[in-house]
């Protein structure tokens, strides 16, 4: 009891006895107010510029989960890392600079390809986007570029005036500007990151190899989750349309009919998104035509034959809407993967898009029309 005329201050407390248990570890050097350090980072590396986030080369499961959530489309817009510069391993002065996007499926991919690698990796703010589509998109630029070097301090982080950039960023990026305006030399790495550890072992020289870009089929089926993704509103709004149509006949409107001949024309419906989203990138090298859409109308056609065998539709406007409406479907989601493959420019997308959304259109409204106008001309089916 003799502490009890000490001040409050003064009172020595056991660790131990602190309240709700022992005391946690003192606070980092590196945390700041208001940021938390994220799970892939592991700790800080030195530099002349201040302490780097040193991050991970091994994927946790968070990660995986992260990268299942974005190939299946689900908030893929919000799965990105802060721009800036982060380091693997242990670099110094003389570590070699790669640049990726801030779209964290990239950034991963670039990580978990450099176990045993000392490096910097310079983080581009791309709104969260890869870093192809970013290019495209103008946000992979030259602009972006300089401004995260001197953000970064990189000039201070290293001696050497060297970048490594990754080659489907080049139609972003002018290497001269770069280089007039930074002092900094564009080099082009390799096509994937996988190639990267041969890439830095061999004097930062690209073998004929490491500029070829594959499209194999795993490849292609991957895009397929966040395609059908994008496609879910609009789908919803056209089943919705057809619902509302479904009712109308010579009796006026009905619930029930409604009902019954909505489910005749989903599977018209499924059946062509899935020939378009599955069909077309799983027979891409076999499929005649340059153009995607067209590939998805073969597909479709081979979906509404299907259907229609199976369907219990049995007028003529009703069996040619349903054929319609699976053909401009096959064809609508094929065409969103012109954008994805490497067999496509941007303004090829464009052309492309020219050309069959009214083709589609028309398509649509066809289907739509006769799918209202069937029990008027050849009763309820």
């Amino acid at each position: 009891m003799k502490n009890l005329n000490l001040p409050m201050a003064q009172i020595p407390v056991p660790e131990e006895s602190c309240c709700g248990g022992p005391a946690g570890p003192p606070a980092g050097e590196n945390e700041r107010p208001g940021y938390v350090i994220c799970r892939f980072v592991e700790g800080f590396a030195a530099s002349d510029a201040g302490p780097v986030p040193r991050v991970a080369t091994r994927l946790s499961w968070r990660d995986r989960l992260g990268t299942c959530r974005a190939r299946s489309g689900w908030r893929r817009n919000d799965y990105r890392v802060a721009p800036g510069l982060y380091a693997v391993g242990t670099p110094d002065a003389q570590g070699p600079v790669l640049v990726t996007a801030s779209y964290k499926l990239s950034f991963d991919a670039l990580r978990a390809n450099l176990d045993g690698v000392d490096a910097w990796i310079l983080v581009l703010d791309t709104r969260g986007i890869n870093v192809w589509c970013a290019a495209a998109h103008q946000t992979f630029s030259t602009g972006e570029l300089l401004h995260r070097i001197g953000t970064s301090g990189l000039e201070r982080v290293v001696t050497h005036r060297r970048l490594i950039l990754p080659q489907l960023s080049a139609p972003g990026v002018s290497a001269g500007a770069v280089r007039r305006k930074s002092g900094f030399t564009v080099v082009w790495g390799p096509m994937r990151a996988a190639d990267l550890p041969a890439f830095l072992g061999q004097g930062q020289k690209v073998s004929p190899g490491m500029r070829r870009l594959t499209f194999s089929l795993g490849e292609r089926l991957v895009l397929t989750p966040v395609e059908l993704y994008l496609i879910m509103k609009p789908a919803a709004i056209g089943l919705g349309v057809i619902l509302l149509l479904s009712g109308i006949g010579p009796w006026g409107y009905s619930l029930t009919t409604a009902w019954s001949r909505w489910l005749l024309a989903v599977p018209s419906f499924a059946a062509g998104l899935l020939a378009g989203a599955v069909l077309v990138p799983a027979l891409l090298p076999w499929l005649p035509f340059r153009a995607f859409y067209l590939k998805g109308l073969l597909t479709g056609l081979a979906a509404a034959f299907a259907v229609l065998h199976w369907s219990g539709a049995v007028t003529w406007p009703a069996m040619v809407a349903q054929a319609l409406l699976c053909l401009a479907s096959s064809s609508y989601a094929a065409m969103n993967f012109t954008g994805a493959t490497p067999f496509a420019s941007p303004s090829g997308v464009e052309k492309e898009m020219r050309s069959a959304l009214p083709l589609q259109g028309v398509m649509l409204a066809a289907s739509l029309v006769l799918w209202l106008l069937g029990p008027f001309i050849g009763g309820a089916v």
